[in-house]
């Protein structure tokens, strides 16, 4: 088995330290630290997968991972606030070019947005008419464009596709055009302002449409072939298993400090030595599956300009498998770890608070789990 590098690896440490430092007071804002912001803006993680073209990093998924699960590690709220608004200006690869080189101008340009369907779209003469109620945008506060899914009506019935299920189409709308509501309340990932955001009879012309598949893409670059399902789920598989190695560090420290007291005996110490050693291995060789998968995915589409069925089902499964194996090992560690991991102002406690608050995303509960 493979030894996976520490996500340490993949971020600076004094970039690591701002951005944990400022954890506590971001919970109080309910919204990143401005000092947060700073460093995405100047390390310009919002665009990772953004065309070098259009001022982006133009990077691979595998190296996009390193970062995401790095930033994860840092803090749960930026690394997951960074991972899916970078994945929505991932969208670039589908949008109207003019637009995209509009939207892209903004060096702080930041997509925010929802997966689900809540919205309907009304085709109209010169485009659509739109209302709808989306919940869960993350990064809402300093996003510049929100993305949304509809279906499609005309003359007042829904259009279908050819299997008979309703036609979604997704589409763009400029902050100003939306209405941002302040409801996100949740016990963990509280500075990542994942707000409800709605838009009411809102008239925008064909243009703002856009359909995220291969076929529709109007990027030439591997990354705008991959498919959205595993892109997505592995994005947010590495944060789980960012968040779940800082809970790790953190609890192997606070451990061995209780093994030193020896308050339980030697057999108490046997036992956590085995935890953490166990802990250690498992996410260790989640990790490494996980990541070889991916690149053999990554270097499959390079080479065969695609990724077979096989390789998908197992790309998915991995994915599910780390986030699986990341709340295993934090629940496993937590009782041992003593009042502080229960300290809302410890930063085990977030981190704790973060994962689980992370860990019910649909996406990350939708597979078979007999793996």
């Amino acid at each position: 088995m493979e030894l996976i590098l520490h996500p340490a690896s993949f971020i600076n440490s004094e970039i690591t330290d701002i951005i944990r430092n400022n954890a506590f007071e971001a919970e109080k804002l309910v919204r990143l630290h401005d000092k947060q912001l700073e460093i995405i803006y100047s390390q310009n993680w919002f665009n990772l997968f953004v065309p070098k073209i259009f001022g982006g990093l133009e990077l691979s998924l595998p190296d996009a991972l390193h970062i995401e699960e790095a930033l994860a590690w840092a803090d749960g709220s930026t690394g997951w606030t960074v991972t899916l608004c970078s994945g929505a200006n991932w969208f670039i690869g589908f949008l109207n070019p003019v637009a995209a080189s509009e939207i892209f101008s903004n060096p702080k340009v930041c997509l925010a947005g929802s997966g689900k369907v809540n919205g309907i779209a009304k085709v109209t003469d010169n485009g659509y008419e739109i209302s709808g109620f989306w919940k869960y945008a993350s990064g809402a506060p300093h996003a510049t464009v929100f993305t949304a899914n509809c279906v499609i009506e005309k003359d007042g019935a829904l259009l279908k596709d050819e299997f008979g299920n309703p036609h979604v189409k997704s589409f763009w709308f400029s902050k100003s055009e939306v209405i941002i509501h302040e409801d996100w309340n949740c016990m963990g990932m509280i500075a990542t302002a994942s707000h409800s955001f709605e838009v009411k009879h809102l008239l925008v012309p064909k243009d703002r449409a856009f359909v995220i598949d291969r076929a529709n893409a109007v990027l030439d670059h591997p990354v705008y072939k991959f498919p959205f399902v595993q892109f997505a789920e592995t994005t947010l598989a590495i944060n789980m298993s960012g968040m779940a190695v800082r809970f790790f560090d953190l609890a192997e420290k606070i451990l061995h400090e209780k093994m030193q007291q020896n308050d339980d005996g030697i057999k108490y110490t046997d036992v956590i030595k085995k935890k953490i050693e166990a802990a250690g291995m498992r996410l260790n060789a989640a990790r490494s599956s996980f990541y070889a998968t991916v690149e053999k995915s990554w270097d499959e589409l390079l080479l065969q300009d695609a990724i077979n069925e096989t390789l998908l089902i197992e790309l998915s499964r991995v994915s599910h498998h780390l986030a699986k194996i990341a709340r295993e090992i934090v629940n496993d560690l937590y009782p041992h770890c003593g009042l502080i991991a229960a300290d809302p102002g410890s930063e085990i406690n977030r981190v704790w608070r973060n994962l689980h608050t992370a860990s019910q995303h649909s996406l990350l509960n939708s597979f078979n789990e007999d793996y």
